[in-house]
């Protein structure tokens, strides 16, 4: 007999999880069940995908063929997105240096991929999207993580990113705008510094933009105003309510189009035709999308009010995406035994900081309020009631 033992994990593959992901897997086995839960845990729309999307995938279904596209995605799509930064931002941004990307996912992975080496040093905010951290730790990049917190307004500022250049070298950075966990903004200007900061030392800029269209002040700038430089990734996931059908894009600086297209055709060959059909007919849903966007006004305005009364405290920015990031009311071990027990007790699911900050997240709590208004509104009072 042979002795077969298990094939052992790479290690790469010892990255952390990604606990909203854990939190949401137990809530959908808890309503599975039959448990009245309410997620409050992913960053998800619970808004249909918008009409003029749902058509043209109808009426692109009708001829019966779905295929491969090139690596670089549907050209009319990229048009539609080309024209999107025209009129958005006013910036004149060709289809050669428009990717799209199977959810923005993996337009981090090419973005890395195509940018970086192994060993490079690559600058993150802390709190911040887990996978920033865990894909460049897979791909044998050193994530450089940069604290902030309340006192700075939970913003990377380009004197901080200086100083931690100054310490050591870095070759990247990335900066989300709004930010996942906190929803804060970065204001136009400091954005400005941050890139021109970067294209002065040549270090290679990344632009999390998913959650623009989702600012509830003023309209939140893209890098692209302000260079050619920087590589934005974006997504339809968020504004445009279409998570599940996992279409993004990238725009590149030239020099690295061929390279991300080379990667692509090997990792991915393309995003999926269908829903490249869908996100390019998305752009006609305006109307649809704000209402939506108003849902969220509501939503926000009930969090905002809430969180201090339950006893949350250093509640981050709300200025865009949708989300509410604050520390957990006093009493409690940690947020992720806090999250278990509310989930367990009140049937709501939340997302514990420890996923957005390793050092510093047992004592923080990041609360979605993509859901209906109705959906908020129960979860906030079954809180109130588990808080008392």
């Amino acid at each position: 007999m042979y002795d077969i033992r298990p094939i052992k994990a790479s290690r790469r593959s010892a990255i952390d999880p990604f606990r909203a992901m854990d939190v949401l897997a137990e809530a959908n086995r808890m309503i599975a069940a039959g448990q009245p839960v309410i997620s409050l845990a992913v960053g998800q729309p619970s808004a249909p995908v918008p009409k003029p999307a749902a058509d043209a995938t109808r009426r692109f279904l009708d001829v019966g063929h779905v295929g491969y596209t090139d690596a670089l995605g549907r050209v009319d799509l990229r048009s539609r997105i080309a024209h999107h930064y025209a009129d958005t931002y006013a910036c004149h941004v060709g289809i050669d240096r428009i990717m799209v990307t199977t959810g923005s996912s993996a337009g981090f992975n090419l973005a890395f991929l195509a940018a970086f080496d192994v060993g490079d040093r690559v600058a993150i905010a802390t709190p911040g999207y887990p996978a920033y951290r865990n894909i460049l730790k897979a791909l044998g990049i050193i994530p450089v993580e940069i604290p902030v917190d309340s006192s700075d307004g939970y913003i990377l500022t380009a004197d901080r990113l200086a100083a931690c250049h100054r310490e050591a070298p870095i070759q990247g950075v990335l900066v989300a705008s709004p930010a996942n966990p906190t929803g804060t903004v970065t204001p136009r200007e400091e954005l400005r510094r941050l890139v021109e900061f970067a294209d002065r030392e040549t270090i290679t800029f990344i632009s999390d933009e998913i959650y623009h269209g989702l600012v509830y002040g003023e309209p939140a700038a893209s890098a692209l105003e302000f260079s050619s430089r920087p590589i934005v990734v974006n997504s339809f996931s968020k504004y445009y309510c279409m998570t599940g059908w996992r279409v993004g894009w990238l725009v590149l600086p030239p020099s690295l189009v061929r390279a991300a297209e080379r990667i692509g055709q090997s990792l991915y060959i393309s995003a999926p035709e269908l829903s490249q059909v869908a996100a390019a007919a998305v752009f006609d849903a305006g109307d649809e999308l704000e209402a939506v966007k108003a849902d969220y006004v509501r939503n926000r305005a009930m969090v905002t009010d809430a969180l201090p009364k339950l006893g949350f405290a250093d509640v981050a920015p709300i200025d865009g995406a949708f989300y509410a990031y604050a520390g957990i009311p006093e009493g409690y071990g940690d947020a992720s035994e806090l999250a278990r027990t509310i989930l367990a007790q009140c049937h709501v699911a939340m997302t514990p900081g420890i996923d957005f900050d390793p050092e510093r997240g047992e004592r923080t709590m990041r609360l979605s309020y993509a859901g209906h208004p109705d959906a908020i509104r129960e979860a906030l009072d079954r809180l109130a009631a588990f808080f008392g």
